[in-house]
């Protein structure tokens, strides 16, 4: 016989096994959620954290800060790192307002275009970086392709220098960067409900409205991984800028190069490596905080 209440109703169950139960599933779940990130995080303690941690005290090897205060002290050495954050956002700036429109298009297109596209920005990646920027020196050479062809169109009439200058650092830099902005970009745009264009058209708003108020803030993600991705390889590139720049465009890849080939530094130049990382480090910061303002915001 069922116990009931002095008015009738049966009592309410127990439900202190069920809670102890479900508090020993989850203690096992998170035990077992632990014990399976051991592996992981020890992998990135040893290939990632471990060497930054010998790159940081390398800088202390004579036991001073002398040469970190060297490092963010020293006009040179200031200048130079404000000239790579500099050419860095230039080639982020440059490469977002390339790939933007060309992902567009890939994302948008119809039929085998999407394709054919995406096989030429891979194309790229099976060939050297160190080909491609030799290959840029021929053409932009003052006796290269793009100088013969407006000479003979009688468009100038002397060369254009476009090497060992800012200009061929720029060109070969957006050159190699490029698809590294374009496929973030195009896998968010592939992400966006077309639905939302046609309401937003049917309510009579202009297509500039549209890309303002619609498109482009559901394809920031995109482009905070792009610029991002983009920026951060653009400060530590060295190739490039070595062989286009002619040795005319100092970046801090380059001052750290030279540290260590030439003057057996290792000290400065783990101090010059650790600056720069935070350096990049403030700036991606930065940019975040701004692009993830403007998506809330929007």
């Amino acid at each position: 016989m069922i116990p009931t209440t002095s008015a009738g109703r049966q009592p309410a169950p127990d439900s202190r096994p069920a809670r102890s139960a479900l508090r020993r599933l989850l203690r096992r779940v998170a035990g077992a959620s632990i014990w399976s990130a051991i592996p992981a995080t020890a992998f990135i303690a040893v290939l990632f954290l471990l060497p930054l941690a010998i790159l940081f005290a390398q800088g202390f090897q004579d036991g001073t800060l002398d040469a970190y205060r060297k490092a963010m002290t020293d006009g040179l050495y200031v200048g130079v790192l404000a000239d790579t954050l500099l050419v860095a956002a230039y080639v982020s700036l440059i490469c977002l307002l390339i790939a933007y429109p060309v992902a567009y298009f890939l994302a948008s297109a119809s039929g085998y275009w999407p394709t054919i596209g995406l096989i030429f920005l891979l194309l790229p990646f099976w060939t050297s970086v160190l080909v491609r920027t030799y290959g840029w020196m021929v053409i932009l050479g003052r006796n290269g392709i793009v100088n013969r062809l407006l000479l003979d169109l009688g468009i100038i009439s002397s060369p254009i220098i476009m090497i060992n200058n800012l200009m061929g650092v720029l060109i070969g830099m957006v050159h190699v960067l490029l698809p590294y902005m374009v496929f973030p970009l195009y896998a968010i745009m592939r992400r966006v409900d077309s639905n939302l264009l046609v309401a937003a058209e049917g309510l009579g708003a202009s297509r500039w409205e549209m890309f303002r108020r619609i498109y482009f803030p559901l394809t920031l993600p995109g482009v905070l991984a792009g610029t991002t991705l983009v920026y951060v390889l653009s400060v530590g590139f060295y190739i490039t800028p070595a062989l286009l720049g002619g040795g005319k465009v100092p970046m801090t890849a380059l001052l750290i190069e030279k540290q260590v080939s030439q003057f057996l530094d290792w000290g400065f130049a783990s101090a010059l490596s650790v600056v720069l990382l935070a350096a990049t480090l403030v700036v991606y910061l930065i940019l975040r905080i701004a692009l993830r303002g403007n998506m809330q915001w929007n």
